[in-house]
């Protein structure tokens, strides 16, 4: 695990994705959501990456997260928070 580096994000720009904000296991889950990322861009303050999904709406996880990052999921976890930020890739899913 490490910091967020934006080039990890850049391979999930315009591919359909499932996004997902959650807290700790055991805690009540927030649904998976259908999205394709538009862009990547750094908050003004430059403190935490904005991962849009068209020109006005985008989350927002904090640079100090801890990554952790499989063939098709990217997760970051902001521990002051206690929330994961998910994608996860839908091409290429053996399901």
């Amino acid at each position: 695990m490490g910091p967020i580096n934006i080039e990890d994000l850049k391979p999930y720009i315009s591919t359909p994705v499932q996004v997902c904000i959650h807290g700790d296991q055991g805690e009540e889950m927030a649904p998976w959501v259908k999205k394709r990322i538009k862009k990547l861009a750094l908050c003004p303050d430059k403190t935490h990456i904005r991962i849009y999904f068209d020109d006005f709406y985008f989350f927002a996880a904090p640079l100090t997260s801890r990554v952790k990052q499989t063939e098709n999921e990217w997760s970051a976890y902001d521990q002051e928070a206690g929330l994961y930020f998910v994608i996860r890739s839908e091409e290429n899913k053996n399901e």
